[in-house]
């Protein structure tokens, strides 16, 4: 017979949609629930959304639509950023879902979930900050549980120093679905880290939506505190290396450069999202950066250290972009030579600024014109990113083992200039089941193979 304390979670979305999941885990875990990697033995189904954007959506809807018709036994609920952002009409829509449970307040699922058992029908519940007790301006107490059942496995981990977001771009719901920033403290964050470090974590992602941005609404000037935080993080007993995500660019904190050259612990690693490089575009989008100033910021960045790694992302196809601006933007990444980008076809979100630049008629026109673009794009950064690689062939380097391929000498690893999942791989050739997943061991790359590396253990 099912156990009706077993639960199923689906996490779909960004790094920071994984942490709500993780703190929804650890919170069902700490009142008695069992969780499981099958679907079909829980009687409780957590699909954790994403609503960024319309493809997200999309596939949030049919991830929905397929646990309800596959497990008609089991209650199915919706949370995360869909549910976040359109709770009334997903319950019209989807009747048939069991609850709606937004994420201003994940730690708040067991309340929920008490709820939800005595009302005996569909419930919808979109916790307020001020709900779970602490300060409106403050998010620690949605971190106060020690995540131990992380979805990036046994030794990497994803920290959120903040929740949403300031900045306003005029093509992002981010600030629609999670708000305006609010800041943990720093000791928060040093104590959640110190924590994941005792727990055996080798690799610490720091995450927000504008890493540039934190403590801006906490620090009586108006300051960024990442600088001060990186020093105290760096101050932390154990082996392992910090990772940064997400930095804006017209936040970017200088200061930060010093820490990384005199740490041993804080990688040379800077995700900086340019979006676009043409400037009216950029104007369009509410950025204040022009291509010149994010060109000289990447020059200041390998000046300062010269074997940073530099990601970024870009954004094709907003209202008023031309094929002469996507010639610009091309020109652009030439100029950059970054070792990572990744690359997105506007998506026209309602209740954004930038819903309203164009017709529908002319978005789908533009939209069209862009996605046969994308590939180009792709192809263009892939030449660079295999390019740029070759700089690293002949050198020692740590390697984090991710996976083992399955009857073959070889394992699925990363480098420090590789983070999960959105860049490549390093294929190292070991004798099969002679290493540990989620360990270090120490690798000579040979070889670059398009955008991944091939490498031997070091001898």
């Amino acid at each position: 017979m099912k156990s009706d304390k077993i639960f199923y979670i689906e996490n779909l979305g960004c790094a920071k949609n994984q942490v709500d999941a993780e703190v929804m885990i650890e919170a069902l875990v700490s009142e008695g629930w069992i969780r499981s990697e099958d679907p079909a033995e829980a009687a409780l189904i957590i699909v954790n959304t994403c609503g960024f954007i319309e493809p997200a959506k999309e596939e949030s809807v049919d991830v929905l639509i397929a646990y309800r018709d596959a497990f008609p036994d089991a209650q199915v609920i919706a949370a995360g950023c869909l549910a976040e952002r359109y709770p009334a009409e997903l319950s019209e829509s989807m009747p048939e879902l069991d609850g709606i449970f937004g994420n201003a307040a994940v730690s708040m699922i067991n309340d929920f979930v008490a709820k939800k058992a005595q009302s005996g029908r569909q419930l919808v519940m979109v916790p307020e900050l001020q709900d779970v007790g602490g300060e409106p301006a403050s998010r620690d107490d949605l971190f106060a549980i020690n995540r131990t059942a992380l979805l990036s496995g046994k030794s990497t981990a994803y920290v959120k120093l903040a929740e949403g977001c300031d900045n306003n771009c005029s093509f992002c719901a981010i600030p629609i679905i999670r708000g305006g920033l609010r800041s943990r403290k720093p000791e928060s964050i040093v104590e959640e880290v110190r924590h994941l470090v005792l727990e055996g974590i080798l690799e610490i992602n720091l995450i927000a939506q504008d890493l540039g941005s934190y403590g801006v609404d906490i620090d009586p000037g108006g300051k960024c505190l990442l600088a001060g935080l990186l020093a105290d993080l760096e101050a932390i007993e154990g082996d392992f290396y910090i990772r940064m995500l997400y930095i804006h660019p017209d936040n970017f904190p200088l200061e930060i450069l010093d820490i990384c050259a005199d740490s041993e612990k804080i990688l040379h690693y800077f995700d900086i999202p340019f979006q676009h490089a043409v400037p009216e575009i950029l104007t369009a989008m509410n950025r204040k950066g022009d291509p010149e100033a994010n060109l000289k910021l990447v020059e200041t960045i390998r000046a300062k250290l010269p074997d940073a790694v530099i990601r970024t992302t870009f954004l094709i196809g907003f209202p008023g972009e031309t094929p002469a601006h996507r010639e610009m933007l091309r020109s652009f990444i030439g100029k950059l030579e970054a070792d990572w980008a990744g690359f997105f076809v506007f998506s026209r979100e309602e209740d954004t600024v930038a819903y309203d630049l164009e017709s529908e008629r002319k978005h789908n026109g533009r939209k069209k014109a862009a996605e046969k673009e994308l590939g180009s794009f792709q192809q263009l950064q892939a030449s660079i990113s295999s390019r740029v690689l070759q700089r690293f062939v002949g050198s020692e380097q740590r390697l984090f083992v991710e996976e083992a391929v399955e009857q073959e000498d070889l394992y699925l690893c990363r480098a420090w200039f590789q983070a999960p999942e959105v860049d490549g791989l390093v294929v190292l050739h070991a004798e099969e089941g002679s290493l540990e997943t989620g360990c270090f061991v120490d690798g000579e790359l040979r070889a670059v193979n398009g955008i991944d590396m091939e490498a031997v253990l070091k001898l």
